[in-house]
């Protein structure tokens, strides 16, 4: 025996270190560099290092939007949770109620109303931390009921979509919303009122497939994925490499998908510019310093 085993082993064991919280920091997915989450929030989500820009949650995204962060919830109407009783490794009702418990929403969508640098808008935003920001019944509810308020109180639709698709969990029903949330759309065009595509990382399958490719005017944030299938799938299918930054918003953009790119910190005043451009408005320099600083 020495004095490491009778003094210092001892001694050692007796020291508390104390537990470092593992949600402080964030690795960039793009450059590898880790984020302080304080200073990524004040940047809405955006990395300091190289520009990438984050996944950003719905309600997060409404605060940032909506004049002064403050907007009015609008209800959805319900669904059957589960109305085939799916199971794969999880049971679909375990799935959803987890998805309820994380993001401390209904479903991967919210209906909001509210001022956008002075205008009165009716939003339809994604969550993608709820089972991916898939597209089962209560989502294609959510995006109808924003295309019928808008249509009621004749003010413009905007969409903000972050998902996986449609949500294969109910099989064909969720299929179905593709076909119903174009047809809501049309009466919102019907009307003359504008409806703005905001699309987000990423935008996917069914979503893109229906109503997402289908505004008057198509926004994109900077380095987005935009597609139907994944690249990867795509390669093997045509058994051809696929060009640099394929599906990505600037590509799209480039190839005449999408009308403009933007950096989320300029998000809010292109919005604003479009929309009075769509509604015929003069556009202020009051207005765009509301969108600006609120």
């Amino acid at each position: 025996m020495n004095w490491i085993t009778n003094f210092a082993r001892p001694k050692v064991k007796k020291l508390k270190v104390k537990e470092i919280a593992d949600d402080l920091w964030v690795k960039c997915p793009s450059c590898g560099n880790m984020l302080f989450v304080k200073e990524l929030e004040k940047n809405l989500n955006v990395c300091n290092y190289c520009d990438q820009h984050l996944k950003l949650n719905a309600i997060k995204r409404l605060e940032m939007l909506f004049d002064g962060g403050k907007y009015n919830k609008e209800a959805i109407p319900e669904v059957k949770e589960d109305p085939l009783k799916f199971k794969d490794l999880k049971r679909y009702s375990d799935r959803i109620k987890a998805s309820k418990k994380k993001t401390g929403n209904e479903d991967a969508i919210i209906v909001a109303t509210g001022k956008i640098g002075g205008i009165e808008t009716s939003v339809a935003c994604f969550d993608f931390a709820f089972m991916g920001g898939s597209m089962g019944t209560k989502v294609g509810e959510g995006v109808v009921r924003a295309a019928e308020i808008a249509a009621e109180k004749n003010i413009p639709l905007l969409t903000i979509t972050s998902s996986g698709g449609a949500r294969m969990q109910e099989g064909v029903l969720s299929l179905m919303q593709m076909a119903r949330t174009t047809v809501a759309i049309a009466k919102v065009k019907e009307k003359g009122l504008p409806f703005i595509s905001l699309l987000t990382d990423p935008t996917t399958g069914g979503v893109s497939a229906s109503f997402a490719m289908i505004g008057d005017i198509h926004i994109a944030e900077k380095g987005c994925v935009i597609a139907f299938a994944g690249a990867r799938v795509i390669e093997q299918t045509i058994r051809e490499k696929l060009p640099e930054g394929f599906q990505r918003a600037e590509y799209l953009k480039e190839h005449g998908m999408v009308d403009i790119v933007v950096k989320r910190s300029e998000l809010k005043v292109e919005l604003v510019k479009v929309m009075s451009i769509l509604l015929n408005k003069p556009i202020q320099s009051e207005t765009l310093a509301i969108a600006s600083h609120a």
